[in-house]
């Protein structure tokens, strides 16, 4: 079994540079095959992707602190960028863990991309209609991953930066009202 490892706490920063290093992609990654699990977590690390592997949905959920016990990791100290999960798990399939995580208030923005061996369409349609980001035929390819890691990538860059933008906005109409109030 794996062990549950606690995240690291990551530090915000107005310092835009660093959202181009793929090394702040955090990706928990959840199979019960610890062939899968060590393939995927390689192809992770290959990618240049922060990695935390678990054996199941249920070691996921404790991980997240989705699963209802009192948990030392706090929601705000923990960063995920992605959730890649088997869909065929003992106890917990992947998709009741991405329907779990979407019924998250904390985690349902974290985009979950669904892996599989099986190519079945209404399970594969089931899960895109739950949520899923993607779903990705086993084995899964290095391209996959790294088409994932870029696509994110951009989501984060370009949400950040909505968040200056408005940040921005924010100080100059204040600057503004102050010099209105002062009348010059």
């Amino acid at each position: 079994m794996a062990e549950v490892m606690l995240p690291e706490k990551l530090e915000i920063s107005n310092d835009t540079s660093s959202l181009a290093s793929p090394e702040l992609l955090h990706v928990l990654a959840v199979d019960d095959s610890i062939v899968d699990r060590k393939f995927i977590e390689r192809l992770l690390r290959v990618s240049s992707c922060k990695v935390t592997v678990v054996d199941s949905a249920t070691r996921a959920l404790q991980y997240l602190g989705l699963d209802g016990e009192n948990n030392t990791v706090g929601f705000e100290d923990l960063k995920i960028n992605l959730i890649m999960t088997d869909y065929s798990m003992p106890g917990m399939t992947g998709y009741e863990l991405l329907k779990k995580i979407k019924e998250s208030s904390a985690f349902r923005e974290i985009p979950v991309v669904i892996m599989s061996s099986e190519n079945i369409l209404p399970r594969i349609d089931r899960c895109l209609e739950e949520g899923a980001e993607d779903f990705l035929l086993k084995p899964v390819k290095l391209a996959d991953v790294k088409r994932l890691r870029d696509s994110l990538m951009k989501a984060e860059e370009k949400a950040f930066n909505n968040i200056i933008m408005h940040k921005r906005e924010l100080e100059v109409n204040d600057v503004y009202s102050q010099l209105k109030r002062a009348k010059i």
